[in-house]
């Protein structure tokens, strides 16, 4: 099979553009510094996962971890040019980057254990990426944003045991009762954000209560999962 430079993890994708495009569009100003960003924001998640799967494929002494080197530079340097010139004029990027370091280090020693599949490792990596509708509120002159951005969190946390459910662990009951527990609770604390927000939460347990076991195709779930995304951010953008 081809080797891709840019990721296939369509669910990754979603919780990094979703939390940032809702931080964007809350923000009385949104600024040309907001596009420089998001590509920044891009641009590192490639080259961390590079970065991350040569310090996984190297420490058990296999060739194939040259394959990474070279994308992890390359989206590295672009990653400096394009957050540069924002972190120049705002320096207090840097200190929201910084904030950030330790869950990249949860995922990295979980990638140098080769074990990116564990339930802590998914979660450690949905704080940092909701925390950008923060940076990106703020970016544009908005207050904190900590409504929205609990909402994505309560979301996209859930996502990681939901989806463990329907693929690697569908036949697992604890993980099928701890999604499903954990969906219940989101849509008691999204009712405390808003009541609004019973409507799509409501709709997030109905399907990690009643999908996994039914054997769904994998664009299935996929579609599934880019429809709830899409109702959270409408949802943020008409609650908040």
């Amino acid at each position: 099979m081809k080797y891709r430079w840019i990721p296939d993890q369509h669910g990754a994708w979603a919780m990094l553009a979703v939390p940032f495009l809702a931080g964007t569009l809350l923000a009385p100003r949104p600024r040309w510094a907001h596009a420089l960003l998001f590509a920044a924001w891009l641009l590192g998640y490639v080259a961390v996962f590079h970065a991350q799967q040569w310090l996984r494929l190297h420490r058990r002494g296999l060739r194939s971890a040259g394959r990474h080197g070279r994308p992890a530079v390359v989206f590295g340097a672009a990653f400096a040019a394009a957050g540069g010139p924002v972190a120049a004029l705002h320096p207090w990027l840097v200190v929201a980057a910084l904030t950030a370091s330790p869950f990249v280090a949860v995922n990295t020693y979980f990638a140098w254990r080769g074990r990116e599949r564990a339930l802590v490792n998914g979660l450690a990596a949905v704080v940092p990426a909701c925390g950008m509708l923060l940076v990106a509120g703020r970016l544009g002159g908005a207050g904190p944003l900590w409504a929205p951005a609990l909402a994505c969190l309560l979301y996209f946390a859930g996502t990681v045991p939901y989806v463990k459910t329907m693929i690697r662990e569908r036949n697992s009951r604890a993980y099928y009762r701890g999604s499903v527990a954990h969906h219940a609770a989101a849509l008691a604390a999204a009712c405390c954000l808003s009541p609004w927000l019973a409507l799509p939460f409501a709709a997030y347990l109905a399907r990690a209560a009643a999908l996994p076991g039914r054997a769904l195709k994998a664009p299935v779930i996929g579609a599934v999962e880019v429809a709830c995304c899409a109702a959270l951010l409408a949802a943020l953008l008409l609650v908040f």
